[in-house]
């Protein structure tokens, strides 16, 4: 299939119907084309080192691709105005928007391929939203199907499967394309424009898997990789609501929003307990005990607030319920915590620490075999994944970008205690959050010997927005969506994460002027000294 030249949104697809990061005004859970892209780099230039040693927090940086790739998983948002602008879909920053994260703004290639699938495939408005398989798809179509209550179609196209939707059904196409994760990546589609996508190739695969239980310690034959995080998430909500259909999911501690946005909008829906202590927490326990539940979620630590739950207290009402009970390590990372001897299941997002590039999406979801639910989950998982989910190319550039990750994860481990130091102790912050000080005990119950405790730190500043965002405008810190990239990473998380819900994050505890560092690898008493100026301007 020859390349095709870059086309405009067509009107099918009109600006009030793009979204951008988490629920516009508008549109809510659409998506984005980050269609004017311009002076773009190779798929294989990597130049974080400019990131750190220049990183991209001034006005004159909106919208650069974090990093410099056009496979960024992330994007410059250097100021407080700029974030709002981004949720409110203004066009001032929309249009100066290169790159994105995955699930929320459709890369340019990804785009490109859209708009030739609509071409080809479309009828009068239609819109083409592309997946790896015909089972993705029809998943897909089964969702719009089920919302819209309304037909859809689903074809096949060079090698893929495209979902074809109508003007009114494209919000909620882009919900499934967010929620689930289970999307194609820029390099598959980047192949499907060129000469095709390339047929899986399970040697590449395999030997990821092999890097990959290195870090973590499983077995090869239990872990299986997918085409996002949350698409792990996905496959593992998918695995154990159909064990026991019919029955809610229980989702403990503050969550990522779009992991309960799959409890919620998938299966017979979620019960969600914030605070896993006191009395809720008691008889959560108890209803766990009961086997009220189709599963248990919860992430070690939470995100933002730093919290652990009492895994092995969890773990024991889980076994005593037979329920399943997930874990999500994703926030420390595999290297610092082993969840695993309590877990059934364990997802990780690769895109993040382990990946530490920002220039690759992926997921794990590795199985403990000595779960009394093993069995159950891979045959389930086998047949959810098929082992490999992960594009080959996608696969291969995660095995060069994992190849400095114990020295990456031990820097980024010394950066962000030193932070904690920093701002907990400094006359400026109000609070802070940290695996150090947030529910320690808990957290040292699973932390490795040789682990440390992350390099993400949350803290609030006094004096509400208006010194917030001086605060934030003022770190010489590039400033975007996302984490786990080796260049530190700063964003209002709340404003990013709950636009549209601020009060009900301010009642779960997580205030909506809350700023969140990623810490990377840059010198420390560097980047402590960034840290420390923009607080001196308050």
């Amino acid at each position: 299939m020859r390349r095709q030249k870059q086309q405009k949104i067509p009107s099918f697809f009109p600006q009030e119907l793009i979204f951008f990061a988490y629920l516009l005004a508008v549109t809510k859970y659409g998506l984005v084309s980050m269609y004017s892209v311009r002076n773009k780099v190779s798929a294989n230039t990597r130049t974080e080192m400019g990131l750190l040693e220049e990183p991209a927090w001034q006005h004159e940086d909106l919208g650069k691709p974090l990093p410099d790739s056009d496979d960024a998983c992330s994007v410059a948002l250097p100021t407080w105005n700029a974030v709002i602008g981004y949720e409110e879909g203004r066009e001032r920053v929309m249009k100066k928007l290169r790159s994105g994260y995955p699930r929320f703004v459709i890369n340019d290639k990804v785009k490109r391929l859209f708009d030739a699938a609509t071409r080809d495939c479309g009828r009068g408005e239609e819109l083409a939203f592309i997946f790896a398989s015909q089972a993705i798809a029809q998943r897909a179509q089964r969702y719009v199907e089920l919302q819209s209550g309304s037909a859809s179609r689903v074809v096949s196209y060079e090698g893929m499967y495209v979902l074809l939707v109508d003007a009114a059904q494209q919000k909620t196409a882009a919900e499934y394309w967010r929620y689930t994760g289970e999307i194609i990546s820029s390099r598959m589609a980047g192949d499907a424009l060129a000469e095709g996508i390339i047929p899986n190739r399970s040697e590449v695969q395999e030997k990821l898997r092999v890097e990959l239980c290195k870090i973590n310690g499983a077995s090869p034959e239990d872990v299986f990789l997918f085409e996002s995080g949350m698409a792990g998430i996905f496959a593992a909500h998918r695995a154990v609501i159909q064990l026991t259909p019919g029955k809610k999911t229980l989702q403990m501690e503050f969550p990522y929003v779009d992991a309960m946005r799959v409890q919620q909008n998938f299966g017979s829906g979620a019960v969600f307990l914030n605070l896993s202590e006191g009395e809720d927490s008691d008889e959560a326990l108890q209803r766990i005990r009961r086997g009220e539940f189709a599963a248990v979620f919860t992430e070690m630590p939470s995100n933002p607030l730093m919290r652990c739950v009492n895994l092995p207290q969890v773990s024991e009402a889980c076994r005593a319920g037979d329920t399943p009970l997930i874990v999500d390590d994703t926030i420390s990372s595999s290297y610092n915590v082993d969840v695993m001897p309590y877990a059934d299941a364990v997802t990780s997002s690769l895109t993040k620490w382990i990946s530490g590039k920002g220039d690759v999406c992926a997921g794990q979801v590795t199985l403990n075999p000595d779960s009394p639910h093993y069995s159950d989950l891979q045959s389930q998982m086998h047949d959810i994944c098929q082992r490999h989910r992960l594009y080959v190319k996608d696969a291969q550039q995660l095995l060069l970008n994992i190849q400095d990750f114990p020295q990456r994860i031990r820097k980024v481990n010394e950066n962000g205690e030193a932070l904690y130091e920093l701002l907990s102790t400094h006359p400026k912050v109000q609070q802070c959050w940290y695996p150090k000080g947030e529910t320690l005990y808990r957290y040292e119950e699973v932390k490795r010997p040789a682990g440390g405790y992350g390099g993400l730190v949350s803290f609030l500043v006094k004096g509400g927005a208006r010194k917030a965002q001086k605060c934030f405008d003022s770190l010489e810190i590039s400033k975007g969506p996302g984490l786990g990239t080796e260049f530190s990473l700063v964003c209002p998380y709340t404003l990013l994460a709950h636009y549209d819900d601020l009060e009900w994050a301010e009642h779960c505890g997580v205030p909506r002027n809350l700023l969140r560092i990623s810490a990377g690898i840059e010198d420390t008493n560097v980047l402590l000294a960034r840290v420390s100026a923009a607080l001196d301007v308050l």
